[in-house]
């Protein structure tokens, strides 16, 4: 099975729990953020991954940008080293009016990018830039905050389009997460016809 422990303390932030990516979407997420909670509760149920998540810390900012961090690392060691993965998955989620497509590639060169794509394009503008997770503080900003550090220390690319919505922030981010989760599921998984790792560089870091 593949798994690893999720462990970071530092002057700021103490962040411990485990990850397992062979599981069955069973969860048990504690941040201090609601918003954050929800959103990884279910990028691990639609995922199928085990999360147990448990942070404390100073500003919000650092404990976000940690629990990415320390997601992140525990992602990659529980991939090995990546022999037999389907390596790249793609999901489009659909949340009421939101549709939300992810992109992944578990590449070893970290990237994150979004486009919008739809056609109330200034809309959508607006609620990232201006909305706020139903009554919480929580803003993309925030959202991005985590994604970036999880990405970067995970190692992979994430390309996500949003193709139609939304109305509020909550359902944007909602159907990201569910998406990213489908298609980690996707790009994770083993595919029985593939003898090593799936690059013709014979490594992915």
């Amino acid at each position: 099975m593949r798994k690893a422990q999720i462990k970071r303390k530092t002057n700021e932030v103490d962040i411990n729990g485990a990850f397992v990516i062979d599981g069955s979407g069973q969860t048990s997420v504690k941040t201090g953020f609601e918003p954050l909670n929800h959103l990884l509760t279910l990028f691990a149920f639609h995922g199928l991954f085990d999360l147990n998540l448990d942070a404390t810390g100073d500003l919000p900012h650092h404990i976000i940008e940690d629990v990415g961090i320390a997601l992140g690392k525990a992602f990659k060691e529980a991939l090995g080293d990546k022999a037999g993965i389907n390596r790249y998955g793609s999901f489009s989620a659909t949340m009421d009016e939101v549709v939300v497509e992810a992109n992944i590639d578990i590449s070893g060169r970290p990237k994150l990018t979004c486009n919008i794509i739809a056609e109330n394009k200034d809309e959508i503008e607006n609620v990232l830039n201006n909305g706020k997770f139903d009554d919480t503080s929580f803003t993309h900003k925030d959202a991005g905050e985590f994604l970036n550090a999880f990405i970067q220390h995970a190692g992979l690319s994430l390309v996500a389009i949003i193709k139609s919505g939304p109305e509020d922030l909550h359902h944007l981010l909602e159907a990201l997460f569910k998406a990213m989760g489908k298609a980690l599921d996707q790009a994770t998984q083993i595919d029985p016809r593939r003898n090593g790792v799936p690059s013709t560089k014979g490594i992915i870091d």
